[in-house]
């Protein structure tokens, strides 16, 4: 519904360069309790020949002064708006020196510069800079920074981007101290934090032989809390210069962990600012999961260094050049530091479930936008996750030899560039030769490919066919699809499960990669001496649906041979679904599983042959969200209670073997090693099947908890007494209470596990823990462990019937819409997949979207969404 009221939208079609350059910035802050005077000089020129005045973007700002060349401007000479400062009257070259003004205290939107805890911190991408100062506010304008910042004596840390060049003493129990960043850079890479920290200390020599300081700041007494992070730097920083030859390049690498923050953290240049979620950890309050996520989100802002920064985006339609790609260097990192089979699995979870979600949603959108109204709205698992894929598709097509050479073609002729998509494809294009005309596609086109694989044999022939097509459905934003470059890895079987070679028609072996680019295709292999079962889509080679018309035993042959742990994860997955889907069109609350079924689960169990935690991820009975995927239903509740049965199927049937194999889990004194984790990550899943179908064989879950030394087990017996509902559950929520209560951080667990009840008292519960002293709507980190969880992983309670679910969270969002938009925007989603329930649930659903839609002044952020998802 369009109104006078209704945000611009804006078009990649659109993009225009600038019409003015920033050579240099000189920024000055002076800092104190109750505002901020920021002054800002630049050295400006015209980019090309024109005449337009020079239009700067500001929000939220107080102009105090304004002048060109050192001398103040005239009031005709330039107009103030909302969201503009338009001078006009220029010469080719000049000096703008604008000084504003701005209250960081009443910054709750944590965008621009902003107070977390008494600390200053700022966050700028993707346009919060202009919360700042008037400035260029695009990505396409790079400008070498230098920083002066001015505050009391109790911030004792002034920190911003670059190498510190000098600092000192003012009256009045005040200092400053000055930054220089060599780099021209976007301002959405500008940092600056002033506050009183623990500081944590290291060092890393390059290969090039530079010298680098690295410090960690936390909150006063966190620093023994830090110490895993600093080393996960030093391994990140010594993988990227051997995968890919890429070296740091400054004097200093600094990170800072704040409690107060919107996303998980910011690659700012030589300056990154974290969400202390992604910092802080020890054994007694952080998981396998936490240390894991620490690890990878160090690598991946350290690995923007270069692609990102040194390399960064000409506007932010191309957000998944730096996003996409420096997703899949994290995940190559974290596949090299732990499992690479879990990692992956892990990996394809998140776009099997949340990313193929999106693609079927209102928020459609290709991994490069066509058109925004708000851009934070972007920062999405589309361009995130399947951006990744997307890389990793290109690394699979051209082997890790050719993505190299590609990858030093892109910083050889793009550093220090502000680039498109289209540059780093045809990079990797001129470095292989081959031709990714068709592959771009998937830069370009939204929504999830599906393929469908017919099989034939011909035993005279002795040849063996694969009949596939494609179709990649409508999306809310694309009608018009055509077909996409999709690598189809794949491996064939014999009956006794060795692996067949895949010979053409004169007998030369062919790859296991077939290039499927069209509507539909013929592969043939020959010299196969028997129909064999094929294993399809190999380490989930492409972010595509497959649908092939496997039988129960196809499907239980490949959870035992297949040597792709991928391979053997879908096929269970299948399996279990399949068990699931058939139970709900009979309209049962409740199944049995098959012997097949429970045979290949057994023999999971008890096998030594395999990780444990490869077991423990093809073990794991599919979500609720990863079932909703694959099909719609017309009663969620219904869904949710077989896929629990199916698990409480498992735990009766295979109690003993359970059982016994959890007797032989046993690590010693905690430590983040792989063998470790993979043990810890099985008993989980184990403790569970056996609090969902046979709890009496479970040992004492209260003594067990007492005993275990880390958060890891102790979090595992919680989550499987709160969703089983066991009767010590409320003595492990107030065991953990007492212990964590003074750390919110850790608390944020707690809060989370009490949003996953399926209990009916779950609402009351959280509505009671909106007035807990831990909890607080300013801060993202608690809204997401309890609102956040409840809405996308409670199906029980957020889906009742009588919408008391979908109420609770549409007056967070509400609250939420003037104090963070961003937060508000993103915790709304599961409201948005209206169309997946039933008529009931429906209406209910868009009931809350037309109330939030109807608020006077409703944010950007939440109109897109809002707006799209009603339109379906």
């Amino acid at each position: 519904m369009k109104t006078e009221q209704t945000p611009t939208v804006k078009r990649l079609v659109d993009y225009r360069p600038p019409n003015f350059t920033i050579s240099t910035v000189e920024l000055d802050f002076v800092l104190d309790e109750s505002k901020a005077i920021v002054t800002n000089r630049m050295q400006v020129s015209r980019a090309g020949r024109h005449n337009e005045p020079l239009v700067l973007d500001g929000e939220g700002l107080t102009l105090v002064s304004l002048a060109i060349d050192g001398q103040p401007l005239p009031a005709e000479r330039f107009q103030c708006s909302d969201t503009t400062l338009t001078i006009s009257s220029l010469p080719e070259c000049f000096e703008v020196t604008v000084v504003t003004e701005i209250d960081p205290k009443a910054n709750t939107s944590l965008e621009g510069l902003y107070l977390s805890e008494g600390s200053y911190c700022t966050q700028c991408e993707a346009e919060g800079f202009r919360k700042i100062t008037y400035y260029l506010d695009r990505p396409d304008v790079l400008a070498v920074f230098t920083t002066r910042i001015e505050a009391d004596e109790k911030c004792s840390y002034l920190l911003s981007n670059g190498n510190k060049t000098e600092e000192g003493r003012l009256p009045d129990g005040r200092h400053y101290a000055s930054w220089h960043d060599p780099h021209p850079k976007p301002c959405y890479l500008f940092a600056l934090v002033a506050g009183e920290f623990d500081l944590l200390c290291d060092s890393y020599r390059t290969t090039e032989g530079r010298d680098v300081a690295l410090q960690l700041f936390v909150d006063k007494g966190n620093k023994p809390r830090g110490e895993f992070a600093l080393a996960a730097l030093k391994r990140s920083m010594a993988w990227d210069e051997q995968r890919f030859g890429l070296a740091y390049d400054l004097d200093i690498y600094m990170v800072v962990a704040v409690d107060f923050f919107n996303m998980g953290a910011m690659e700012n240049k030589g300056l990154n600012v974290f969400n202390s979620k992604y910092v802080l950890a020890e054994p007694q309050s952080a998981t396998d999961t936490d240390y894991h996520n620490i690890e990878a989100v160090i690598g991946h802002e350290y690995f923007h260094n270069w692609t990102g920064n040194r390399v960064t985006c000409r506007d932010w339609f191309q957000l998944s050049l730096k996003e996409g790609l420096t997703v899949f260097r994290d995940q190559e990192f974290s596949a090299d530091m732990g499992s690479p089979a879990v990692n992956r699995l892990q990996n394809v979870r998140v776009i099997q479930t949340q990313q193929f979600a999106e693609d079927a949603g209102p928020m459609a959108h290709p991994i490069r936008p066509a058109q925004v109204i708000e851009m934070n709205n972007f920062y999405t698992v589309t361009v995130y996750n399947k951006g990744s894929e997307v890389i990793r598709m290109i690394h699979t097509l051209l082997g890790e030899a050719s993505f190299r050479k590609g990858m030093d073609l892109y910083f050889q002729r793009h550093d220090g560039q502000a680039v498109t998509c289209d540059d780093f494809v045809l990079a990797m294009e001129d470095a292989s030769g081959i031709d990714l005309t068709t592959f771009r596609r998937w830069y370009s086109q939204s929504g999830t490919p599906e393929v469908t694989v017919t099989d034939s044999y011909d035993e005279v022939r002795e040849c063996y066919t694969l009949n596939c097509t494609q179709v990649t459905p409508t999306t809310a934003d694309q009608t018009e699809k055509a077909p996409q470059h999709i690598p189809l890895a794949i491996a064939l079987y014999a009956d006794n499960g060795e692996e067949l070679p895949l010979n053409d028609q004169v007998g030369e072996l062919q790859h296991s990669v077939l290039d499927f680019k069209q509507t539909a295709q013929t592969f043939e292999f020959f010299g196969i001496k028997q129909k064999p079962t094929p294993a399809l889509l190999v380490n989930f080679s492409a972010p595509v649906k497959l649908h092939f018309d496997y039988t129960e035993a196809d499907l239980a042959f490949l959870v035992k041979h297949a040597s792709d742990a991928y391979v053997k994860w879908s096929a269970l997955q299948s399996l279990l679904s399949e068990a699931i889907f058939a139970a709900e069109q009979k309209g049962l609350d409740s199944l049995v599983l098959s012997d097949v079924i429970i045979a290949a689960c057994e023999a999971l169990i008890k096998t030594t042959q395999l990780d444990e935690a490869i077991v423990a991820e093809i073990l794991s009975v599919p979500s609720v969200a990863t079932l909703i995927e694959q099909r719609s239903f017309s009663d969620i509740s219904r869904l949710a209670m077989l896929r629990d049965s199916a698990v409480r199927c498992l735990g009766e049937r295979l109690s003993e073997v359970i059982s016994a194999r959890l007797a032989t889990l046993r690590p010693g004194p905690y430590q983040y090693a792989a063998k470790d984790v993979a043990q810890r990550s099985l008993s989980g899943v184990l403790i569970s099947y056996l609090a969902a179908g046979a709890p009496t064989h479970l040992p004492d879950i209260v003594e067990r908890f007492n005993r275990v030394d880390n958060m890891t087990e102790k979090l595992a017996l919680l989550a499987a007494a709160n969703h089983w509902q066991l009767s010590c559950k409320e003595r492990l929520l107030s065991s953990y209470e007492a212990a964590w209560k003074h750390d919110p951080l850790v608390m944020d667990k707690w809060l989370s596990i009490q949003a996953l009840s399926p209990a009916d008292g779950a609402i009351s519960t959280i509505r009671r823990l909106f007035d807990y002293e831990v909890f607080s709507f300013s801060n993202p980190n608690r809204v997401r462990a309890l609102v956040g969880t409840f809405a996308a992983s409670n199906p029980y309670q957020f889906h009742r019937i009588d919408g008391e679910g979908y109420k609770l969270l549409t007056e967070v969002v509400i609250k939420l819409n003037k104090l963070n938009p961003q937060v508000a925007a993103r915790i709304i989603t599961p409201l948005t997949q209206w169309k997946k329930m039933d008529v009931t649930r429906q209406g209910l659903m868009k009931g809350c979207l037309q109330e939030v839609l109807a608020l006077p002044e409703l944010s950007k952020d939440l109109f897109e969404i809002v707006d799209k998802s009603l339109a379906q």
